[in-house]
């Protein structure tokens, strides 16, 4: 297979659309009830080098009799393209919808409704503020009750003399001043404000009264519009990275149109994600603790507005059985309450699922709402692929699927993988689901009444389906490796196979680690495990110990014990799933990963040098001692090696030894494999000079090593251009090595 080849099949992979957004509105009619479903996509296009986002609306009739029972689902019109919106929201009442848009070096605030554009207010040129944020940490757009007021974030501006607005960032009086950011990926977020544009009169002013040492974020609306809730984070004595940690000290705050800021949470706590209730008498809140484990089992908070009293709704898991509800570890949908607001709804990883569950306020019991009942494995469950049409073409590996008009599109012989909540809104889910086989989807069904199960419907199937087949697998470590202090734990691995071939030559094995470490590989669309199965290759998804979705003594239990526990971890998953399936080829099989998934494979490398055949690499750890001053997240280095973490830590050589004997650079002089290293030359999270230091090892004992070098690209490596290049030298390398 040769480049073109390789390239086709990643273009055609990636250019499968994701449902980012959805909207949910209703029209009460004389015989039914009709509710309008608007999601946004987001598609990559390889011909243009970026990624394209559109609309999409279906409508839904309800029966007269029951109004949540979905009688009709028309087919969707054509989709419409959206370009250059960095936030939008749709207003509850009236219809109306706010986008901020860029053009060009301007940001505009437009107003839209249902006669065309109703207002436009150039921000950039107002000077009142930097730019607007548009990321998940801090960025917001909310409407106030009356519709007449919206509310942002943004960067805040200095003042220049004579009071004039100069544009420029408010820590920037001297171009050589050093001026600290949010780290990676937020870069270019600072010092932010609160923002409030007035519709009426076209002003926009900046929310006063936040304390100094405090960058506030995810604002919303208090009942009444009188006052603002805000997540503010403490950036003193220096700020710490945001990407990927749920363990920054944080609080919830209100603050009076008047400048008057009152804390309503406890102190030295994690917060995020404050969602009010629609009765406008709740917020409820993510919690967790500070430093330690960058992410983390999070517990959700209940604020009662009128008393001030808090409790706890849905504690921190710190184990869980298979089948039973393993915590939440991501964050809320802006839109997660039932109607009569006494309901969450949220999506989190429950082993090797992602899953869909609904929290009652009055018992707070949790409950399961997919239709993919929580499954028990001894040691694996095969999910065969749905079944072909007859007569596919011979040199295909996908099928296409057709929706009937009025039909439940839903085939109860496919099992999704995971569950993904895009929003709730008037007692209607909208949920992404996916599996490693099958692309994301959207499906609708409506909160159940109290033993009842959701009636669900699928909106419309994807493109195409593959045939992988996919198994879950759960692995008990042996006595000798297992966590005297967090005895008994087990963690769990997603194998995903090509369809059987005909004749009996066994299928080369790719062990992908995912990295974090605390983070989760769900059994979902993947687009680089789909690109690689269909390129003849097998591909092993390890959620070693310390993965999220196992409970929080899982989490815990990899503190201290990394290059140790975890590679362990993975390699007793791949015997596992090689002993388990003997279509598998144990004399190839080859290791990728980014981060610490690049770090678990360079300690592979080494510590079993005579079997893995070849790596690829994106940005990986290999020396956690010199990554100590390079890193945004320098807590989470004395954190993983385990020791305790203070601002004004000063490193020790017991610390630097620790750290060194920790990592793949230690060992380095034992790897035989092949190695690929991809680097981002811009990456905050983990500087490339971890990559180049084991480059020059690797050389320097003619030991066959590669690297490609992306400058411009952070530490993800997700610009378009840079994938589909990693992706095909990940795989050609694997061809050649393999």
């Amino acid at each position: 297979m040769d480049s073109a080849q390789i390239t086709g099949v990643f273009g055609e992979l990636c250019g499968l659309s994701t449902p980012v957004s959805a909207h949910v509105s209703d029209e009460q009619l004389p015989e039914a009830r009709v509710y309008k479903v608007t999601a946004e996509w987001s598609q990559s296009d390889l011909v243009r080098g970026y990624r394209l986002r559109y609309s999409q609306q279906w409508t839904l009739i309800t029966d007269s009799s029951n109004h949540k029972s979905i009688r009709t689902v028309l087919p969707s019109g054509p989709c419409a393209p959206v370009s250059g919106e960095l936030l939008s929201e749709p207003s509850p009442v009236q219809g109306l919808r706010a986008v901020v848009r860029e053009v060009g070096s301007h940001q505009l605030l437009e107003i839209w409704d249902c006669h065309g554009l109703r207002k436009c207010l150039n921000l950039s040129a107002l000077n009142i503020h930097g730019k607007v944020y548009d990321d998940a940490h801090f960025g917001c757009l909310s409407w106030s009750e009356c519709e007449k007021k919206l509310l942002y974030v943004a960067e805040k501006i200095k003042n220049s003399a004579g009071g004039r607005d100069t544009g420029e960032p408010a820590c920037i009086k001297d171009r050589s001043v050093y001026c600290e950011d949010w780290g990676e990926a937020l870069t270019s977020k600072s010092v932010p404000v609160v923002c409030v544009v007035d519709l009426q009169s076209g002003t926009v002013r900046v929310l006063q009264g936040i304390p100094a040492d405090v960058s506030p974020g995810q604002a919303l609306w208090a009942p009444g519009s009188r006052s603002v809730y805000f997540v503010g984070w403490y950036h003193e004595p220096f700020r710490l990275g945001l990407k990927f940690c749920s363990n920054r000290r944080s609080a919830l705050f209100e603050l009076g149109l008047n400048g008057r800021c009152e804390c309503l949470s406890g102190d030295n706590l994690s917060v995020s994600c404050p969602r009010l209730s629609p009765d406008g008498s709740v917020l409820i809140y993510l919690q967790g603790k500070v430093f330690g484990p960058h992410n983390q089992c999070l517990c959700v908070q209940q604020l009662e507005l009128k008393s001030r009293n808090i409790s706890t709704l849905v504690d921190v898991v710190n184990r869980s059985q298979t089948g039973d509800f393993a915590g939440v570890y991501e964050a809320l949908p802006s839109h997660c309450w039932s109607a009569d607001a006494q309901r969450i709804v949220f999506s989190s990883s429950c082993r090797n699922w992602k899953d869909l569950f609904m929290v009652d306020r009055r018992s707070k019991k949790v409950t399961f709402l997919s239709d993919t009942p929580p499954i028990s494995a001894e040691s694996y469950i095969t999910h065969p692929p749905p079944p072909p049409p007859p007569l596919p073409p011979p040199s295909s590996h996908l099928h296409q699927e057709h929706q009937r008009e009025g039909q439940d599109s839903s085939d109860s012989s496919k099992v999704y993988g995971s569950w993904k909540l895009v929003t709730v809104q008037r007692d209607l889910m909208v949920v992404c689901c996916s599996s490693p086989n099958t692309p994301p989807t959207l499906r609708v069904g409506f909160l159940p009444s109290e033993g009842e199960a959701v009636s669900w419907r699928t909106l419309q199937q994807p493109v195409v389906s593959f045939d992988f087949q996919w198994t879950s697998l759960d692995v008990t470590p042996p006595p000798e490796e297992d966590n005297t202090q967090y005895s008994g734990l087990d963690f769990g691995a997603v194998l995903v196979k090509p369809c059987p071939l005909l004749h009996e030559t066994r299928t080369p094995l790719v062990v992908f680690i995912h990295g974090g470490p605390h983070s989760q590989f769900p059994a979902e669309w993947n687009c680089t495990t789909a690109g690689l199965v269909k390129l003849g290759f097998a591909v092993l998804m390890v959620n070693y110990r310390g993965s999220t979705g196992f409970g929080q003594d899982s989490i815990l239990s990899l503190i201290g014990h990394i290059g140790s526990q975890d590679v362990k971890d993975v390699q007793r998953a791949v015997l596992t799933a090689l002993q388990g399936a003997n279509t598998l080829d144990p004399e190839r099989v080859a290791v990728i990963g980014g981060s610490h998934g690049g770090f678990l494979s360079c300690h592979l490398l080494s510590q079993y040098p005579n079997f893995y055949r070849a790596c690829a690499a994106r940005n990986p750890v290999i020396n956690a001692a010199t990554l100590l001053g390079t890193s945004d997240i320098v807590d989470w280095r004395y954190t993983s090696a385990g020791f305790q973490f203070a601002y004004d830590n000063i490193p020790t050589a017991e610390v630097l030894a620790a750290m060194l004997e920790k990592s793949p650079i230690t060992h380095a002089a034992k790897i035989k494999a092949p190695v690929l290293l991809m680097l981002g030359g811009k990456d905050r999270r983990v500087s490339p000079h971890q990559g180049l230091e084991l480059y020059k090892v690797l050389k320097s004992r003619g030991s066959p090593v590669r690297l490609l070098w992306f400058p411009e690209d952070g530490h993800s490596l997700s610009r378009l251009d840079t994938q589909a290049d990693c992706f095909l030298n990940t795989v050609l390398w694997l061809k050649q090595h393999l």
